[in-house]
């Protein structure tokens, strides 16, 4: 009786766009000489990731990424991962406050970020946030750390 509730209650959070962004990660490679590498890693549910960074002229200029995480926080990392070159460490530092607000409930903003509104039924299971956030937290403290 507990599994199937578990199933029904998780099962809009996995749908097909969720997996298909999971399995397609762009920069799923880590870079051979970086200049700043972090690794986020959530105490609730042990996904890990990590982001290697090089910066030129104040922007992202490559990444790579090293993503050990359940679907949500890989689909998140593909998000990122598809926008993030070309963006300020302030940028990126904007975008991850942005995500951790909506995920709080403080925002109801998506916008500010193409394709996250796909994640929006995460909203309501805050034990998946943290996975979320993961690829955001990377690679903007990973550019600050470049940046300075």
């Amino acid at each position: 009786m507990f599994l199937p509730y578990m199933v029904g209650m998780s099962a809009p959070l996995y749908n097909k766009d969720i997996l298909r962004l999971a399995a397609s990660i762009p920069h799923h490679q880590r870079l051979p000489d970086p200049q700043a590498t972090v690794e986020k890693r959530s105490p609730t549910c042990g996904s890990r990731v990590t982001a290697d960074v090089r910066m030129a002229d104040g922007r992202l200029a490559e990444m790579g990424l090293d993503v050990k995480a359940c679907a949500l926080g890989q689909a998140s990392a593909a998000l990122m991962g598809c926008h993030a070159i070309g963006l300020t460490a302030e940028e990126l530092a904007d975008a991850r406050d942005r995500l951790t607000a909506y995920l709080a409930g403080e925002s109801d903003d998506l916008d500010f970020w193409p394709g996250l509104a796909v994640l929006a039924p995460a909203r309501g299971y805050p034990a998946r946030h943290a996975s979320i956030r993961l690829g955001f937290e990377a690679i903007a403290e990973a550019a600050r750390m470049a940046d300075a």
